[in-house]
């Protein structure tokens, strides 16, 4: 509908002023959601802009394009076909829009304003709110890094409560999301979000994304190990898993990696098959080159809790400064079913109550990390809040009286960071 807008504001608008923010939820029930979302990790609006909006955008082509796909959209002719002329002609194409936004990876408090829009021409009023809709897409990135970020922050203070050092927390939260977003782009963008608070990721198009369009100092944002999927076990037939073991783990004896055990039997492969049979090959692996033991189904928590349990019976573990369990440095374990936010915090604060160390574990996160959310998580908006009428400058908002806590900001905004 943003087509028709242009015929819409009063009569001489000559500005428009809109403005991002992650709302606040005033009077939600604080019970109703166990992770409250505070704050906010900013980030993916350069994107966006360097994909999407930045140089040449307007071109004679599309213009003719836009006015044909709207007449039949519409039934009518509503496209603003001289205003984005006025565009190419007089800027060769360049959106006259002015977008100030606070850096990338800053955490923000829920609330505040995030970027602003405004025309730059007074005949393109029209053009701020034109662009909401591709901006606010920005919802995304912003809402997977603060998801993954509030993740980071509780494995963190388990990690520390149960080893006493944050050592390897950048790899605690791996990333296997690729096949369970809804297209390649979003893999891209969801992923590199991800990685603006881990490193550890196999949906390499968030990789080739941050390095297009933001660089990094590392050779690389994030890093990945050889591992096992079902099929690489199952083609050996279920007689012979023993062997697909034994020929993974050989043929990857110099570095980590991780091997799905439970294609048929989680239990009696890790008290077996790991733990008898080829014991001597998990032995002879060193602490920068573990086997990594991945279960795939059951209850997440009780599923490792009994896999760790076998594996203490028949590994040395030892007990750490702060009193926890910890297998042998060869070995470790990760989660990669049923991981969200909520089961994350299930599984570590009972690792913590039978007192394994966070140390033996990390976690594997698919749909839950890139796709499971919505724009309403942070309840992101994009409101105008001043206008120019007749030379003169007003403060507008809105104010539903249904929802308080959709009433918007008024005026030019700015943000202060408070000592």
């Amino acid at each position: 509908y943003k087509v028709t807008h242009y015929k819409q504001y009063p009569p001489n608008t000559s500005k428009v002023y809109s403005y991002f923010e992650c709302r606040e939820k005033k009077t939600e029930n604080s019970k109703l959601r166990k992770v409250k979302y505070e704050e906010t990790v900013f980030y993916g609006l350069q994107y966006t802009l360097n994909k999407y909006l930045k140089g040449r955008v307007v071109t004679k082509e599309k213009i003719q394009i836009a006015k044909e796909v709207y007449k039949e959209h519409f039934q009518d002719d509503v496209f603003n076909e001289t205003g984005w002329n006025y565009i190419l002609e007089k800027y060769d194409g360049c959106l006259p829009i002015e977008i100030k936004a606070v850096p990338e990876g800053f955490v923000i408090p829920r609330g505040n304003v995030l970027f602003t829009v405004e025309n730059t021409d007074p005949n393109c009023y029209w053009l701020t709110n034109w662009i909401e809709t591709i901006l606010v897409q920005s919802w995304y990135p912003i809402t997977v890094a603060t998801n993954s970020r509030e993740q980071k922050k509780i494995l963190a203070k388990y990690l520390l409560e149960t080893s006493g050092s944050l050592e390897g927390l950048e790899y605690k939260l791996h990333d296997f999301g690729y096949r369970g977003v809804s297209s390649q782009e979003t893999a891209g963008i969801g992923a590199s979000a991800h990685l603006v608070n881990f490193k550890g990721t196999d949906t390499v198009a968030g990789i080739v994304l941050i390095k297009k369009y933001y660089g990094t100092k590392d050779p690389v944002p994030g890093y990945s190990i050889p591992a096992a999927e079902h099929s690489t076990i199952t083609a050996w037939g279920k007689d012979h898993e023993k062997d697909a073991f034994k020929h993974i783990v050989t043929h990857f004896s110099s570095v980590p990696v991780s091997v799905v055990s439970d294609s048929y039997d989680i239990y009696n492969a890790c008290e077996k098959i790991w733990g008898e049979d080829l014991r001597h090959l998990i032995e002879s692996r060193s602490a920068e080159a573990p086997l990594i033991i991945r279960p795939d189904s059951g209850n997440p928590l009780d599923t490792v809790l009994k896999v760790l349990e076998i594996l203490g019976k028949k590994f040395p573990i030892t007990e750490n400064s702060k009193g926890y369990k910890v297998l042998p440095p060869y070995l470790r374990i990760i989660q990669g079913d049923g991981v969200d936010i909520n089961t994350l915090q299930e599984i570590v604060e009972g690792l913590k109550k039978q007192k394994w160390s966070i140390e033996n574990i990390a976690f594997g996160s698919g749909g839950a990390l890139l796709q499971k959310l919505t724009r309403d998580l942070l309840n992101c908006s994009f409101k105008c809040s001043y206008v120019v009428t007749n030379g003169l400058g007003v403060n507008v908002f809105k104010d539903p009286v249904a929802d308080p806590n959709k009433r918007s900001k008024k005026g030019r905004l700015s943000l202060h960071r408070m000592p």
